[in-house]
C-alpha cells in the first residue's frame, strides 16, 4: 500500500494550473466537479424499475465510484453536492421518479431525457444520494493515497459502495417506519414494499435487490481505473512508483 498521494487521475489527465491567480485554479476543480456531477445524472438515466420497490438500479453508483477515485475526496464529495443540489433546485438530473410501484419492469436508457428533480427528503432515494457524497469523499480520499493503481482499488470501491447504504438504508427505513406517502402517491410506503417488519421491507426494497447489481459495479469501476492510470502513464511516458 503506498503512502499519501495526492495526484489523482483528474489532476493527470488535466494537470494542475500554475497561477498565482487564485480563481483560475478554483474555476478548473468546479469545471472538474460540474463536468462529473453531469457524469452522474447520464449514468442516473440508466435504470432498471423494478416492480416491489421505489428504489430503482442505476449506473449512478458506478459513477460515484469513477468520480470519487477521479477527483479525490473533497473534488469527489463537491461534486455529488453539486449534483444533489442542481437535483434540488434546478435540473432533473436524479433517477425517473415513480412514485408508486407499477407492478411491472421497467428498464430506461438515457434517452428520452426522464431525469427528476426534487427534494431529498420527498424522495425514497434521498438517503442514498446522500451516501453518494460520503462515498465519494472515502473513496477519493483513499484513491488520494494510491488505492486506485493497485490490488487495493477493490477494497477501497468496496468501502464506498458500503457507505451509500448507510444513510440510504436508514432513510428508506425511516420513510416505511413512518407510513410516509411520496407526493401524489396514494399509498404508504410500508404498503408499497413487501415484507413483515421495517426492517425486512427496508432490506427488501433498498438492499437485496441491488446486490449484485452493485458487486457487478464495484467491480467495473474497480477495472477501469487501473486501466485509466495504465493508458495515462504510457501517453505520458510515466512509469508508476
Amino acid at each position: 500500500m503506498q503512502g499519501t498521494q495526492t495526484l489523482t487521475l483528474a489532476d493527470a489527465v488535466f494537470p494542475r494550473i500554475s497561477s498565482d491567480n487564485r480563481a483560475l485554479v478554483i474555476a478548473r476543480d468546479i469545471a472538474l466537479m460540474a463536468g462529473f456531477a453531469a457524469f452522474v445524472a447520464v449514468c442516473a438515466q440508466i435504470q432498471v424499475r423494478l416492480p416491489w420497490t421505489t428504489v430503482p438500479i442505476s449506473g449512478q453508483t458506478f459513477a460515484v465510484l469513477v468520480t470519487g477515485a477521479s477527483l479525490g475526496a473533497w473534488r469527489g464529495a463537491g461534486s455529488l453536492t453539486l449534483y444533489a443540489i442542481a437535483g434540488m433546485f434546478l435540473l432533473p438530473v436524479f433517477t425517473p421518479k415513480a412514485s408508486q410501484v407499477a407492478g411491472a419492469w421497467d428498464l430506461h436508457l438515457i434517452l428520452p431525457w426522464r431525469g427528476a428533480e426534487d427534494m431529498l427528503w420527498h424522495l425514497t432515494t434521498g438517503g442514498f444520494i446522500v451516501g453518494f457524497i460520503l462515498a465519494a469523499w472515502l473513496v477519493g480520499y483513499l484513491a488520494e493515497r494510491g488505492w486506485d493503481r493497485k490490488q487495493w482499488v477493490h477494497v477501497a470501491m468496496l468501502a464506498g459502495n458500503l457507505l451509500v447504504y448507510l444513510p440510504g438504508l436508514l432513510w428508506l427505513g425511516y420513510l416505511i417506519g413512518s407510513d410516509w406517502v411520496a407526493p401524489g402517491g396514494s399509498r404508504p410506503l410500508s404498503e408499497v414494499i413487501a415484507g413483515s417488519s421495517t426492517l425486512d421491507k427496508t432490506l427488501k426494497g433498498g438492499l437485496y435487490p441491488f446486490i449484485v447489481g452493485d458487486l457487478m459495479k464495484l467491480l467495473l469501476a474497480s477495472m477501469v481505473l487501473p486501466a485509466a492510470w495504465l493508458v495515462v502513464d504510457k501517453l505520458q511516458g510515466r512509469k508508476r512508483s
